[in-house]
């Protein structure tokens, strides 16, 4: 294929605006039309140069359009993109990918069963501080992963129809996935969540992620903190890395410091003695390249496209964070916790001061 892939964006509200600036800038890319219901919306966003319509169909019919990114709610997401992998357009998704899992299976095979690509938007798996740290763990530099600890808490927006879970944590467990040797573990997920402040689902979360060799995952999700922090920290048995997503000046930071645990054997007898001792090394920052992660998204997009193979974050990296969020649903449930989607309190709504994710 020697020309420009054709693309429309639907959804010209939230997460469409940046998704069309970076398809419209992009090299590889024409970006043909913005879809949307409000039209006016729609103008706004495409520009004068870039058509608007407010028919999904008529983007699906159009031949020259090859491949359409979905920003619209997750409730939308299985028949949006149901209906254009049947008119043999590939497929981008704004996460979560969709909004259960049955969802999401529906797509990947459907994909799979046509030949075409369907990758899901993990924007933070473009940073290069992500792709950094991927890079550094799967070298083997912090050798064996023995934890992670992932924290997510600001005073955010309130969401009316999901928990603090579904909100926050496709971001952590999308960099999990993304990181980690083998991907997200789907299997034996823990989850505590509250709501103190009666909203109607939980505003404070936990999950836990076993990791092979009785290593654990932990992600803390909050929107009641009244200070913002981004920071994932990961333990491997000869290093650690700490990533600090709000420190522009140092966003990685590696530690030649940790825990080392020597076995002997007990002189005339069967029994081994374990000696604890301590590493105190230096601590380095890999230095990051400056690109935005949306632009190197797009731009694997378009690779795999051309190159006929999966993306980076395919869909059944989508699926594997979809099946840790039912997991977690299910063990609210079971505690108790809300999860449904009554109306969020006004007086809750009035207190939130910063809408961040």
């Amino acid at each position: 294929m020697n020309r420009n892939l054709g693309i429309a964006v639907i959804g010209a509200g939230y997460w469409g605006p940046n998704l069309v600036r970076n398809f419209g800038g992009s090299p590889g890319w024409d970006l043909r039309t913005v879809c949307d219901l409000d039209l006016d919306r729609a103008r706004k966003v495409a520009g004068p140069h870039v058509a608007v319509t407010d028919s999904v169909e008529r983007v699906l019919d159009d031949p020259d359009i090859d491949a359409v990114a979905i920003a619209t709610p997750a409730r939308t997401h299985r028949g949006l993109a149901l209906d254009a992998l049947r008119a043999g357009k590939h497929v981008l998704v704004e996460k979560p990918l969709a909004d259960s899992v049955a969802g999401g299976r529906a797509m990947v095979d459907l994909a799979e069963r046509e030949g075409l690509v369907l990758m899901t938007d993990h924007t933070y798996c473009y940073t290069p501080a992500v792709q950094k740290m991927r890079d550094l763990v799967v070298s083997g530099e912090l050798g064996q992963v023995h934890f992670v600890d992932s924290v997510r808490i600001n005073l955010g927006l309130i969401q009316p129809d999901i928990d603090v879970l579904w909100d926050l944590a496709p971001h952590d467990l999308a960099i999990l996935d993304f990181v980690l040797p083998g991907g997200l573990p789907t299997a034996g997920i823990g989850a505590t969540g509250a709501d103190p402040i009666g909203a109607g689902r939980a505003c404070v979360g936990h999950l836990t992620l076993p990791l092979p060799d009785d290593g654990l995952a932990h992600v803390h999700v909050n929107w009641l903190s009244p200070t913002k922090i981004r920071q994932m920290v990961i333990g491997g048995s000869r290093r650690t890395l700490v990533w600090d997503d709000l420190n522009p000046q140092q966003r990685l930071s590696v530690f030649d410091r940790g825990v080392d645990l020597a076995r002997t054997s007990v002189a005339g007898s069967d029994r081994a003695a374990s000696t604890v001792s301590y590493r105190l090394g230096d601590t380095w920052s890999p230095a990051l390249p400056e690109r935005e992660a949306l632009g190197s998204m797009v731009g694997e997009f378009a690779a795999a496209i051309r190159e006929g193979r999966q993306a980076l974050t395919d869909g059944r990296s989508g699926l594997r964070v979809l099946e840790v969020l039912e997991q977690a649903s299910r063990r609210l449930a079971e505690q108790a916790v809300p999860v449904g989607p009554p109306p969020v309190p006004r007086q809750a709504t009035e207190r939130v001061l910063e809408v961040s994710r």
